[in-house]
């Protein structure tokens, strides 16, 4: 028998009559992990989690166990909007007639030996 319980989650009652919250309505986060100063977060993965301080808890126990970051980003996957992969010629691909967004566009002068 299933009761509503404390956000979006949906609980089970058990035999006791108690509300237990089911792990699989649990929403998902990703995890990004920064190794060290100076470097980006890096995806690292996913985990199931019930709210934000419980998914920061187990990203720090799954994917920083020995030592391997400075800092973690956890989000929720709702929360992430991404462009389609279908799309890309129209959100990646430089206008027509643009050339000049490109260093290839330019010559180097003869009087400039470093370049």
């Amino acid at each position: 028998m299933s009761t509503p319980a404390t956000g979006n989650n949906t609980g089970q009652t058990n035999a006791t009559g108690a509300v237990t919250e089911d792990k699989h309505s649990w929403p998902l986060w990703e995890v990004f992990v920064r190794s060290s100063r100076g470097l980006s977060h890096v995806h690292a993965g996913s985990l199931h989690a019930p709210d934000a301080e419980m998914a920061v808890r187990n990203a720090r126990d799954l994917y920083t166990r020995r030592n391997e970051g400075v800092s973690l980003w956890v989000v929720r996957s709702d929360d992430i909007i991404a462009s389609d992969p279908q799309d890309k010629s129209s959100y990646f691909e430089s206008p027509k007639g643009k050339d000049y967004r490109h260093a290839t566009y330019y010559t180097a002068s003869e009087g400039v030996k470093h370049l």
